[in-house]
């Protein structure tokens, strides 16, 4: 799950309901609330997103709106290059 949120992070900041409601819109599944947040949780850990506490002007509400690193579009290159890769194999690969 974490290449769907990275990719959409790459995009624009978002906070962690709306990246759920944006994976399901954009890619057709809807992980549990719960797991978006570990993810988040997982990936901000390890320096691949960063954090921004934003109050929404409506209401003021805070909200904490994730954004990508440098780090984290890295690693979103390198995981749709692997996808792209093994999918190459599996086109052109005969099988025995």
């Amino acid at each position: 799950m974490w290449i769907y949120v990275l990719k959409l992070l790459e995009k624009r900041p978002m906070y962690g309901y709306e990246l759920k409601d944006e994976i399901e819109k954009n890619f057709g599944w809807a992980p549990a609330t719960v797991t978006s947040y570990v993810v988040l949780y997982k990936l901000e850990s390890e320096d691949y997103v960063k954090t921004e506490v934003r109050e929404e002007n409506s209401n003021k509400t805070k909200r904490k709106y994730y954004i990508i690193t440098e780090k984290g579009s890295e690693l979103l290159k390198q995981g749709c290059d692997f996808i792209r890769e093994t999918l190459e194999k599996l086109e052109n690969s005969e099988m025995v």
